[in-house]
């Protein structure tokens, strides 16, 4: 997870450094897309999260998975939101539920300091 958070940000970088005023404004609206509004900021990862394995984007699964966790949801609230994208997205997202649950299985180990994501 490491290497995922370092990578990213370092890219992020690059691509904000570019001075594109295009990326800019994109990155600054998908920054405000999740913070508190009429829906909770939680909520609104949860449907990132979901969202995101329906498109089928690892990356972002990751980055949403790190956000909930972050915010506090739970393994049953998870395995909840895996199945609403299964059900949206069908059977092809099944093998990115699989890394989901795998990382998410590293996160909540990192989360109790078990060491569990090195």
């Amino acid at each position: 997870m490491d290497e995922f958070d370092r990578y990213r940000a370092q890219m992020n970088e690059r691509l904000l450094g570019s001075g594109h005023l295009g990326i800019k404004r994109f990155f600054a609206l998908d920054t405000q897309a999740y913070e508190q509004g009429a829906l909770d900021s939680r909520t609104k990862e949860l449907m990132g999260l979901v969202a995101s394995l329906v498109l089928r984007c690892d990356d972002c699964v990751t980055y949403h998975l790190k956000q909930c966790v972050r915010l506090g949801v739970t393994r049953p609230e998870f395995l909840d939101a895996f199945n609403v994208a299964l059900v949206v997205g069908g059977s092809i997202t099944i093998p990115h539920l699989r890394r989901a649950i795998d990382r998410l299985d590293q996160l909540l180990a990192a989360e109790k300091g078990d060491g569990a994501s090195e």
